[in-house]
């Protein structure tokens, strides 16, 4: 070989060397020297293509950062890829962690429990932990808005309602129950009361504990618990009787059941115990405000230790059928 063509030869080589030089050639180089002599690191993380520098991987003290500073045995294609086996459907989530330190995560259980398993894998800490965070706020939400106990015996209910330290609302629904036919509006009332419930639930929940009872003798009807026993009750149910048969009719006392749950609050957190709190309950009396239709009952049973029972008023009512109205009288 010339001596020109030698020179040429190892011209050549020493420009190839230094195009090659800032993605490091070989696992080797890496260990030994990582990526500091270089600005821009080109990823493929399981087929995606990622282009970052090494002052984002080396934002914390990480798995990457470990690549960047020669800590981590690394694999760099032809191309100058280093390539990590992982799948990099999350990985531009880490990314953007290190660049601005913070990221929206996604709402979705399963994807959320992903990005955290990438976190873990590259040693993102704040990711990890921001995942932890998010999963937590997750299922504060889950327990405070569906857990919703369901009666299925009255022993069950009794050992409840006296072990429990919050208020109770309960609602008894049994409409299997109901021996006579509905009149028009019924079907609508009874759905109204139960929309009502959920409604309460979400509002309430977490300073009251809420209970669907669907073997009680009532098709329709609200309790009332503070400090193991029942303040009110309201019952939603009455019997129309009509000319050729009896029919069941529910009502919607709205205002009167959002009152009852506004009152059972006194007993949040075993306040309003002592005197004070069962006379602000109790003294109301015969003499409270209610709605059209209604009518209260007192049962004592001794001192203040009374139930206030409300039911919707059982005498002179109207057959609801479409043949028109005919007045009915209390059996």
């Amino acid at each position: 070989m010339s001596a020109e063509a030698s020179v040429g030869s190892h011209a050549a080589d020493s420009a190839q060397s230094a195009v090659s030089q800032p993605t490091c050639q070989n696992t080797e180089d890496l260990r030994n020297r990582g990526l500091l002599g270089s600005k821009y690191v080109k990823l493929n993380v399981g087929g995606s293509l990622h282009y970052t520098t090494v002052q984002t991987l080396s934002k914390e003290d990480s798995l990457l950062q470990s690549i960047c500073n020669g800590g981590a045995e690394v694999t760099i294609d032809s191309e100058g890829w280093v390539v990590l086996d992982r799948c990099g459907r999350h990985f531009s989530l880490v990314l953007n962690f290190l660049r601005d330190g913070s990221v929206p995560l996604p709402e979705d259980h399963k994807e959320l429990d992903e990005v955290l398993k990438e976190a873990q894998y590259y040693r993102v800490q704040g990711l990890v932990q921001h995942c932890l965070t998010a999963m937590q706020k997750q299922k504060d939400v889950f327990e405070s808005v569906c857990r919703i106990p369901m009666i299925t015996s009255a022993k069950e209910e009794q050992r409840m309602i006296a072990t429990c330290r919050k208020p109770v609302v309960k609602l008894q629904n049994n409409r299997g129950n109901n021996k006579y036919s509905y009149t028009s509006n019924s079907d609508d009332n009874l759905l109204k009361n139960i929309e009502l419930f959920d409604k309460l639930v979400l509002r309430f929940n977490g300073r009251v504990l809420f209970v669907k009872d669907v073997l009680g003798d009532e098709i329709c009807c609200w309790s009332f618990y503070g400090e193991g026993r029942k303040i009110a009750e309201v019952c939603c149910t009455s019997i129309v009787y009509a000319t050729e048969k009896k029919q069941t009719k529910v009502e919607f006392p709205e205002a009167r059941i959002f009152e009852e749950t506004l009152n059972i609050l006194i007993y949040e957190n075993n306040r309003g115990s002592g005197p004070g709190g069962l006379h602000l309950l109790d003294s109301r009396g015969s003499g409270s405000s209610l709605g059209a239709g209604q009518s209260e009952e007192e049962g004592a049973t001794g001192g203040d230790r009374r139930v206030r029972r409300i039911h919707v008023r059982r005498h002179i009512m109207h057959d609801e059928r479409g043949h028109g109205q005919q007045t009915v009288y209390k059996d």
